[in-house]
Order: structure tokens, then C-alpha cells, then sequence
């Protein structure tokens, strides 16, 4: 009797260690579809003003998915220099790095690089950043804004510098 259950119990612990097995396996290439070191980059593209002086993120509504590895490019072709800012987005997302980039003839150049938690960037005239970041928290978010103040005492904000970014 003794020898049969050994058997028994036997059996069953290499059946359960071979389900163990194929489960790992399978959960270790599921973790590799999330492994954000694999991922590409979702581009997504945002103009802080625009020539001729016109205030203004363009699109005014951004929009993410948590979990996905992003690249914000943040792109000012106006001449004032313009910030990204937006407390709520800053907290609700991993920030991978952020970087400075320069054209150089037809090669972008990168110039710098951040880590860490990245709350503001200001971007200047004619330039251009990058954030690559990972959404963590869903919201949405209407604190976009940049609140540079012009010469003639009005700050972009007042100039419909505003909008807003929803991560579902």
C-alpha cells in the first residue's frame, strides 16, 4: 500500500512539476511581450506654439494608454520658448529618461539626458525634447499648460496656451 502511494504521489509530483514548467514557460514569454526593454516606442508628437506667435499645444487633447512605452516628442517651432507642464500627468507615469535633442543636417543629435521623475520641460525656440514614458495610472488631466509670461505682461496660459492629456 505504502509503495503505491509513493508511486501515486510520485507520478503526480512530476505531472504538477511538468505543468509548472509549461506554465513558467509561458508565463516567461508573456513577460517578454511586456518587457518594456523590448518595446517600441508609440511616437507621439505635440507642437508647443507655433509660428508667428501663436500660443498653443497642438493637438490640445494628448492621449495614452498605461502600460505602453511612449516617446513624447515636445517640438517648438515658435519663437518663444514654451513649458509642458502638467502636475497630474508628472505623477501618473514612469519616466524612462528625457532627452535634449538638435538637428544636425538630416541626423538628429542628442545633446543631453535625464532620469528620474521629470515634472516641467521647457523647450526653446526652434528646438526640441523627447520623454520617453510609461503611463502607470489612468486619469485625465486638464492642468496642461505653459505659463511662461511674455513681454507685454500676459502669461501664455492667458493665450490659450492650455490642454489636456487623458491616459485610459
Amino acid at each position: 500500500m505504502i509503495d503505491t502511494m509513493r508511486v501515486m504521489t510520485t507520478r503526480g509530483l512530476v505531472t504538477s512539476l511538468a505543468i509548472a514548467v509549461a506554465m513558467f514557460a509561458r508565463a516567461d514569454d508573456a513577460e517578454a511581450a511586456g518587457d518594456l526593454t523590448r518595446q517600441e516606442p508609440v511616437e507621439v508628437r505635440v507642437e508647443l506654439g507655433r509660428p508667428g506667435g501663436q500660443h498653443g499645444f497642438f493637438p490640445r487633447v494628448i492621449e495614452f494608454e498605461t502600460g505602453r512605452l511612449y516617446k513624447l516628442v515636445l517640438a517648438n517651432n515658435s519663437d518663444h520658448p514654451h513649458y509642458f507642464t502638467s502636475e497630474g500627468f508628472a505623477r501618473s507615469v514612469f519616466t524612462r529618461k528625457a532627452q535634449v535633442t538638435q538637428r544636425v543636417g538630416d541626423k538628429l543629435m542628442v545633446l543631453a539626458e535625464f532620469k528620474g521623475a521629470i515634472r516641467e520641460i521647457e523647450v526653446y525656440p526652434g528646438q526640441t525634447a523627447e520623454w520617453w514614458l510609461v503611463p502607470v495610472a489612468a486619469g485625465r488631466f486638464d492642468d496642461l499648460h505653459c505659463d511662461i509670461v511674455d513681454a507685454d505682461g500676459k502669461s501664455h496660459v492667458a493665450k490659450g496656451m492650455v490642454g489636456s492629456i487623458v491616459i485610459k
